[in-house]
């Protein structure tokens, strides 16, 4: 036998990695590896929490214990920057979310006969990996998997996926069937009954012409700061309750004291609401449902937020318009925002506080920043997605 390498970090998609390179599938750092292929376990393993791990892929990461499962979400925002070779201040310790707090999540079911499966499909495939337990959901969406497999042998159609969606909103569960054929009055009580009794704060089906409302006793809010939004049919929110509010923290650390602030790709108002309180906000979006949204929710509060329905890559704010504000909050999707930050680029915006749920794009467009005048102070890792390989950050530049 020859030497046993040594595991020294996890790749970006969970792999283990020796010091020469190679790739080792469930390696940990600390463990070694021997010539075989045999892993010799080191002091960062732990036992995976679930039955369905390593065929679920809902999860990667849970043979990794948590003092290296934080150094991996914070290496991932570290490995980003120096790929782009962006100088960076202070990397603060990350943040995870702890296990049982996913209040949100999208599932899918298949009926065969009159089985159902529902669950995360397996990794990289799409076998559904059936759903008998999971230490990532609130328990509250737990307790409805069983139920809405019984309400599926029913209404599903067989051999066609249904997407399960649910969201813990501040009423209860939100329920959103999408795929199923509901049809005839039997159908309709069938359904009307389940959500009555499971209440649930909103139960929505969608048949191919959109979603259609069958149940919603109140409307459905989600409170951010002390102001509520009515939030439309499974409305984009960060999905566990500690990592919104780890980067709702970030994000008022980096603006500090501004008195005027633009949140772009604002959402509902998870930041712009957050932040208002003695200061003006201007909260620009793309998507018209989730404007509508935050625009009533700051009527109704008469909070100083002025809501543009805008598409930002298409139309990104310019320099004379970034000029007006103290501060910039930015929290694109996955892609980054590569045309709104050229435009920050070449403005005299004093602070940008960037939300980033991907280390890659958030390094690139801070390549961009940095490159046009903006030191990146500090950087806050966030990993709400506990166990999997999906990382998040908030980050602090200033000119």
């Amino acid at each position: 036998m020859g030497e046993a390498s040594l595991i020294e970090r996890i790749a970006a998609r969970g792999d283990g990695v020796t010091g020469d390179g190679r790739h080792v599938a469930g390696g940990v750092p600390g463990d070694r590896v021997r010539d075989d292929g045999i892993i010799i376990p080191g002091p960062n393993r732990t036992d995976p929490v679930c039955r369905h791990f390593g065929k679920c892929g809902g999860c990667q990461l849970q043979h990794v214990a948590e003092p290296a499962l934080a150094e991996f979400v914070r290496d991932r925002v570290v490995g980003g920057l120096e790929g782009q070779e962006v100088p960076y201040g202070d990397v603060l310790p990350a943040q995870l979310s702890p296990p049982r707090s996913r209040r949100r999540a999208a599932l899918t079911a298949l009926r065969t006969g009159k089985q159902v499966a529902i669950g995360f499909n397996a990794a990289q495939s799409n076998h559904i990996v059936d759903m008998r337990m999971c230490p990532l959901l609130l328990p509250e969406l737990f307790a409805l998997i069983e139920p809405v497999r019984e309400l599926l042998a029913t209404v599903a159609q067989p051999r066609r996926p249904v997407k399960v969606k649910l969201q813990m909103l501040d009423q209860g569960v939100e329920l959103i069937l999408e795929g199923v054929k509901a049809e005839g009055l039997d159908a309709a009580m069938a359904l009307q009954d389940f959500a009555g009794a499971h209440n649930l704060a909103r139960f929505a089906i969608d048949q191919g012409e959109g979603f259609e409302i069958l149940w919603q006793p109140d409307p459905p809010t989600m409170r951010f700061g002390d102001i509520l939004v009515e939030v439309p049919p499974f409305a984009f929110l960060q999905p566990t309750a500690a990592g919104q509010n780890a980067l709702i923290d970030a994000v008022t650390k980096a603006i500090g004291e501004a008195g005027a602030v633009a949140d772009l790709f604002a959402g509902v108002g998870t930041f712009a609401l957050s932040v208002q309180a003695g200061r003006k906000v201007y909260a620009a979006e793309g998507a018209r449902d989730a404007v509508a949204a935050l625009t009533g929710a700051a009527n109704r509060a008469r909070a100083l937020v002025a809501t543009e329905h805008r598409d930002l890559f298409r139309r990104p704010l310019v320099p004379a318009e970034l000029n007006r504000f103290g501060a910039i909050i930015l929290d694109p999707p996955r892609a980054g925002a590569e045309e709104q930050v050229k435009q920050l680029a070449a403005s005299t915006a004093p602070v940008i506080a960037y939300v980033s749920c991907n280390p890659a794009s958030f390094a690139r467009d801070a390549k961009i920043l940095v490159e046009g005048g903006y030191s990146l102070d500090w950087v806050q890792p966030v990993g709400q997605f506990r166990w999997s390989t999906h990382v998040e950050l908030a980050a602090r530049f200033s000119r």
